[in-house]
């Protein structure tokens, strides 16, 4: 009789911007105050970062 081996899935988390869920293994993290959070890239984690911490001031509206 031949044994089978199980496939286990890899553990997934979701992105904090995006939401798509990617490998834990290939996720960016950044520890937080009370919590870790997830990024699937560069591009999600620099989004996240510029709503936490905004350094630019907002651009003004359009007066027509």
């Amino acid at each position: 009789m031949i044994e089978q081996k199980k496939i286990i899935e890899p553990e997934k988390v979701a992105c904090e911007v995006c939401f798509k869920e990617i490998p834990l293994s290939e996720a960016t993290s950044v520890k937080a105050t009370d919590y870790i959070v997830y990024y699937c890239g560069l591009e999600c984690y620099d989004q996240w970062r510029k709503q936490k911490d905004p350094k630019e001031p907002p651009v003004p509206a359009d007066k027509d």
